[in-house]
């Protein structure tokens, strides 16, 4: 092996074919960009995560409850606070803000605080002295987008329950919180010691109550956190502290770039298959040249990597295009991103994401146009003389077979270093296989039903350009399998958003509640009721709330659970506190999968539970375990006697736990009124009403929820769709190299049809004829990929149901066609611009 004289012929074969090389490897360029790009953007993000992780906590450990805390517990958060540098105290729970001056009411979310929190990072107020002088008076905190909306300025007043506030600043960034995050219900901060008295801390009000602490130096937390984990547990306090958050927020926002690291994959996978299809069309080429060599004394191995040096170093090239594009956009995700983000994000260049980019540009390239490449091994000097198609000797050749199976390989441990688990690894590969499959076999189909099918009767121009579906060199393999794919991802990214905007959207139907009032106390629950029925509005469902907690499961409690490694019951039982409720009969949204319900029982029978199947499945309950529940203080044993399958996508209160009514009647509770109002104006008129009679009463306004939602989707959807538009323009980018490529297979076609007497006129015909037929099957192909992921998607991750829009389908194949109809046509238009004898002279 001579490797100078072998790069030397490299070379200089190139030289008339390097526009054409090029080409080869333009597809993969995108790829590239966005894995690169996403590769940099998560490692300046985990570098900003470790880097300002005090800041997303505010401290040095977090404790929080959502009960409140019992007196033993409360004497360990003093034991806490007598050895810390620093304590501060927070309740936050959700309330209604009512702005009296425009007459004004919104849900928010209310943290009220005691200390100096944060001791990491700060409130970022306008002006500064809001929060510097926080605490000092009665005066709020507000968000700065529910300013906005209320046209609310610096020294307004507000009113929260009975209290009544002045607004001390606009808060523009606190510890943790995103700019996303308080679109449902803004964050309002008021000071704790003025909350006396404001009747928004009654029985049953959901109040998550934290503690925080800040320690010297050098004070091991983390040490300290993993030896009191037993007692922690004991005493039912979730604890955070500067790394758990950290490792927490990272694995949180792991999801979302892998997720998008696998888009910026399947557009380099959509690449790959334009490098096969060209280079296939590139060797056929070169028949007579490596004939020619082989006459001269080059061996088969010879020939065979003048070629392959030829595609690495175009590889190589294409990769380097790749990372050097993925590195500016990696500056623009930050702009993308930024308002789901809880750090500010910086851009710094990730060498080594750009040294995987070369790299991987390489290894596409070669392992991709191996399969095409390895015929050249069995090019004989006879092939000067009889160029013909592929002989059986290579379509035999073992040696594909090993290619196709590293292929694969290398699509499983790519996949796999993107994902958490080998189980997700196999379900992509699996996925992916069977999409390139069915677009496979589509294109074959399409290939044998033209040509054994069409009419003859139709008009020829029709009948050529059908014909070229199944000729030789045709691209209807190629076209189908890249446009499909990019069709495919984008037809399935706007239909899982359409069904969860749909999902949500059964609110605003007619007949269902839009309004759900929440926190009615008992003993307004009659007047509230009156007040509904007083403004003409039906009542459309009334439930009693009880919170209550497992306390022992069998006669086994936490700790016994906790130390026995082989018992079923799942610890959570115990950790979190339940909403349940009482009723003689099931709700619609219901139905009995296993045991029997029991509706009533008498007063001093055992009480009867029904338990959500998913749940009491989560929690390792069965029918017939024997419950003691804690009724905020009160032990009251009880059954399991039923399960239940719910409904959860229809607007109406459910529970994962329903007793039999007469079990918990008189335990103290909360009630939950939903009605139903028309209209904007009528709306934001009721939910004023409420607020000035009942300050402690909540309201939630689904019309308005819905709008959020629907904001939220389309910020997350055009996330999501800016990546997937690296996968569209690879598309592109394919269909453009293949037509570009496949337009040198065809010059001679065209100048023997013009030669004929064919006009301008019927050879743009033809070409569109052929076009035409490609985008729409590709369409159509990658649209039923797209049905099939989106309902399996709809039944088995949201369980709700699926009903694509016609209109968006209709759209996208006529988009999709008339982009395949307007490349293939360009693509053809240099050669009907020159004569047929300039043409064969350049050839």
């Amino acid at each position: 092996m001579n490797w100078r004289w072998i790069a030397l012929m490299a070379w200089r074969d190139s030289r008339k074919n390097r526009s054409r090389l090029f080409l080869f490897v333009s597809s993969i360029v995108l790829g590239i960009a966005a894995l690169v790009a996403m590769n940099s953007f998560n490692e300046n993000l985990s570098r900003n995560i470790d880097d300002q992780a005090a800041q997303l906590i505010g401290a040095d450990l977090e404790l929080e409850s959502r009960r409140k805390p019992t007196k033993e517990a409360l004497v360990f958060i003093d034991s806490l606070q007598r050895i810390s540098d620093g304590y501060a105290r927070e309740e936050r729970f959700m309330s209604m803000i009512r702005f009296p001056k425009v007459e004004g009411s919104r849900l928010v979310q209310v943290r009220s605080l005691s200390g100096a929190f944060p001791f990491y990072g700060q409130l970022q107020t306008n002006p500064r002295s809001g929060s510097e002088d926080f605490g000092q008076a009665e005066s709020a905190l507000i968000d700065h987008a529910l300013m906005l909306q209320f046209d609310a300025q610096v020294k307004d007043s507000i009113q929260l329950g009975l209290n009544g506030f002045v607004i001390g600043g606009r808060v523009m960034g606190a510890p943790g919180q995103t700019s996303i995050s308080g679109a449902m219900a803004p964050t309002v901060f008021v000071p704790l010691k003025y909350l006396e008295g404001s009747g928004l801390r009654q029985t049953g009000s959901r109040i998550d109550y934290h503690y925080y602490f800040k320690f010297s130096s050098d004070f091991n937390v983390d040490e300290f956190v993993k030896k009191m984990d037993d007692r922690f547990s004991e005493l039912q306090l979730r604890h955070s502290t500067i790394s758990s958050t950290k490792e927490d927020t990272g694995r949180s926002f792991a999801d979302v770039t892998q997720f998008m690291e696998l888009i910026g994959f399947i557009a380099l996978l959509l690449g790959c298959i334009g490098i096969s299809s060209a280079v296939h069309i590139y060797v056929r080429e070169k028949l007579v040249t490596v004939a020619i060599l082989r006459c001269l004394g080059t061996t088969p191995k010879q020939a065979f990597f003048i070629f392959l040096i030829q595609l690495a170093v175009m590889g190589f090239i294409g990769g380097i295009l790749g990372a050097f594009l993925g590195t500016s956009v990696q500056y623009i995700l930050p702009l993308v991103m930024q308002e789901f983000l809880p750090i500010e994000l910086s851009t710094h260049v990730s060498w080594y994401a750009i040294a995987q980019g070369i790299s991987l540009g390489i290894i596409i390239a070669v392992l991709f146009a191996l399969v095409p490449l390895v015929a050249i091994r069995h090019i004989s000097p006879l092939n000067t003389l009889r160029v013909g198609n592929e002989s059986d000797t290579v379509k035999k050749d073992s040696l594909r077979w090993w290619i196709y199976g590293a292929i694969l390989l290398f699509i499983i441990l790519f996949a796999r270093l993107q994902l958490d688990n080998w189980m997700q690894t196999l379900f992509f590969t699996l996925g992916i296989s069977f999409t390139f499959i069915f677009l496979y076999a589509v294109s074959q189909g399409l290939i044998m039903l033209v040509r054994r099918y069409f009419s003859s009767r139709w008009p020829y121009l029709w009948r050529q350009g059908l014909s070229n579906l199944y000729r030789p060199h045709n691209q209807t393999v190629v076209l189908i399998v890249s446009i499909g794919l990019g069709t495919a991802l984008i037809a399935t990214l706007f239909f899982v958003q359409d069904i969860l905007l749909q999902r949500v959207q059964r609110a605003s139907s007619e007949k269902q509640a839009n309004m759900v009032l929440f926190d009615i106390q008992s003993a307004q629950k009659d007047a509230v009721k009156q007040r509904i029925i007083a403004e003409g509005l039906p009542v459309l469902e009334e439930v009693p709330i009880v919170t209550l907690q497992v306390a022992a499961v069998n006669g086994e409690n936490l700790a016994d659970v906790a130390s026995d490694s082989t018992s079923r019951i799942s610890s959570r039982v115990f950790r979190n506190e339940i909403r349940a409720t009482y009723r003689d009969s099931l709700s619609d949204a219901e139905q009995i999968t296993s045991g029997t319900w029991r509706g009533r029982v008498e007063p001093g029978d055992t009480a009867q539970v029904s338990l959500e199947k998913r749940y009491a499945d989560q929690i390792g309950i069965q029918i017939g375990d024997r419950l003691l529940l804690n009724v905020q203080g009160v032990m009251i044993p009880a059954i399991v006697s039923s399960m239940r399958e719910v409904d959860w996508n229809r607007f109406q209160t459910n529970f994962r736990m329903v007793l039999a009514k007469g079990s918990i009647d008189d335990a103290p509770q909360f009630h939950v009124l939903m009605t139903r109002v028309e209209g904007e104006s009528e709306s934001a008129a009721f939910q004023q009403l409420v607020v000035n009679q009942f300050p402690n009463v909540s309201v939630i306004d689904m019309n308005a929820v819905l709008q959020i939602l629907d904001d939220l989707l389309g910020k997350i959807g055009f996330i999501i769709q800016f990546m997937g538009t690296f996968s569209i323009l690879t598309g592109v980018v394919v269909l453009i190299s293949a037509v570009m490529i496949s337009k040198y297979q065809r010059i001679r076609e065209n100048v023997l049809l013009r030669t004929l007497g064919a006009s301008r006129k019927q050879i743009v015909i033809i070409t569109v004829c052929e076009y035409l037929f490609l985008g729409i099957f590709s369409s159509v192909a990658g649209l039923l990929v797209a049905l099939l992921a989106s309902n399996l998607l709809a039944v088995f991750v949201f369980q709700s149901a699926f009903v694509p829009s016609m209109g968006f389908m209709l759209l996208l194949i006529l988009f999709v066609s008339t982009l395949t109809v307007g490349i293939g046509t360009l693509n053809s238009l240099s050669i009907l611009n020159r004569s047929p004898l300039e043409v064969l002279r350049k050839e």
